[in-house]
């Protein structure tokens, strides 16, 4: 020991060793300056009014290593970071809080390779996506949603190999679908709803992984594609501008489970694949051209349809005895069609007598036709509350009010019904 020191107190010894192994501590969490640098440049590129006192983006002190400091939780609020190279961390996930934050996302420069979840949905960022987007090399899900984006989805996000979720809905996001998102073979999750796109809906055959698209509410046009991913569960097209037949091939989607692609303008007949389908629940064609049903081989008792809506498109001719054989099925509608005939047997029963192994009908909508004849007995029985049954607008004259299946509407006249055939007595 040298003659000038001195030997220290114990408790000051430790305070030192606690002390360096704090320091050493910081230095080696420290964050990555190139992703320190983009969160500035996202939190500058919003209007300061907008980013309100208690929120996360407020929080952010970037005079304090932002993913590990001495003064506060391990991780800032508002992302996530993880140590993915040695003596760094990286921020892999950012998910603004919905306060309503306004600004650009193409003021910031996107460089955050290790970045796997992008969430700013339900503020109001407005502006273009920015092409930068395609530097997140490693994003596993974007979401946008809910803001007043504007302009075209960009063709550089065919880049994200990685993307498993794309969510730009409730935006003002006009032009084509890019053909390019096909190339997004990791993708199983895409919604696009309510925007103002246009054109077709191009060639998505290659996105073999994905379950869920939404395209409602836009401005597409075209015919359904042929070439829809067979993986698909869920599939929503509605209120569009779609024409055309259904394609053959609709069967082809064995997983598919949700079915919308109401409020368009397709025609033809409606497809017996989709009426003995193994997996399809939901149906849903209404505000359609549809002009004739396809009977099922098997007369529906092998479908799995829980509720059908067909209501407002050109059928006519007999009410489809089969679908009261349906065993899931428990919502019909057919309203506002061109339906003749008598009410079938199996409707009422089915509305009224519970069997064993089967649903009965908790919704059954014939109004709006020119059905004829008397009301099955098993109908008549049936207690208000009970089923929710409207014969409503058709030409049973024996419908009164004294019926709640009969109320909310009158019965059409007799020249009307006359005039529409024949077969009406």
């Amino acid at each position: 020991m040298s003659k000038y020191s001195l030997p220290l107190p114990p408790s000051l010894l430790l305070l030192i060793v606690a002390f360096s192994g704090r320091f050493l501590l910081m230095v080696d969490s420290r964050t990555y300056p190139g992703d320190i640098e983009v969160l500035k440049d996202l939190k500058n590129g919003l209007s300061s009014r907008s980013v309100s006192s208690g929120s996360c983006l407020s929080s952010w002190d970037f005079s304090l290593d932002p993913c590990d400091n001495i003064f506060g939780k391990h991780f800032t609020c508002g992302f996530r970071c993880d140590r993915v190279v040695s003596r760094s961390y990286r921020v892999t996930e950012i998910t603004l809080d919905p306060a309503g934050y306004s600004g650009s996302l193409s003021s910031t420069t996107w460089s955050l390779p290790y970045l796997r979840t992008l969430d700013v949905s339900d503020n109001s960022f407005s502006g273009s996506i920015p092409d930068s987007l395609s530097n997140l090399t490693g994003l596993r899900r974007l979401s946008l949603s809910r803001n007043s984006l504007s302009g075209h989805i960009p063709e550089s996000l065919s880049s994200l190999s990685e993307l498993e979720e794309l969510c730009l809905d409730n935006n003002h996001i006009h032009g084509p679908i890019p053909s390019s998102l096909n190339r997004l073979g990791s993708l199983k999750r895409l919604e696009i709803q309510r925007n103002n796109l246009t054109g077709e809906i191009p060639d998505l055959g290659s996105l073999r992984k994905l379950f869920f698209f939404d395209a409602s509410d836009n401005e597409l046009s075209g015919e359904v594609p042929v070439t829809l991913p067979s993986s698909l569960v869920e599939i929503s097209i509605r209120n569009n501008n779609l024409e055309g037949k259904l394609p053959n091939n609709v069967g082809n989607l064995r997983f598919l489970q949700v079915m919308d692609l109401s409020q368009n303008n397709l025609n033809g007949p409606v497809s017996s694949a989709l009426f003995d389908h193994p997996s399809l629940q939901q149906l849903t064609l209404s505000h359609n051209n549809f002009t004739s049903l396809e009977v099922p081989g098997d007369k529906g008792v092998n479908s799995s349809l829980v509720a059908l809506d067909l209501s407002y498109n050109e059928l006519g001719g007999l009410l489809p005895a089969f679908m009261g054989s349906m065993p899931e099925l428990s919502a019909l509608s057919l309203e506002h069609n061109k339906f003749t005939g008598m009410i079938p047997s199996q409707y009422a029963l089915k509305a009224a007598v519970p069997v064993d192994g089967t649903s009965t009908f908790k919704r059954l909508l014939l109004g709006g036709n020119y059905l004829f004849g008397l009301i099955p007995d098993a109908l008549m029985g049936l207690k208000p509350g009970s089923v929710n049954v409207s014969l409503v607008d058709n030409c049973l004259y024996r419908c009164p009010d004294v019926y709640f299946f009969c109320q909310g509407g009158d019965q059409k006249s007799l020249v009307a019904c006359k005039s529409f055939g024949p077969a009406i007595p």
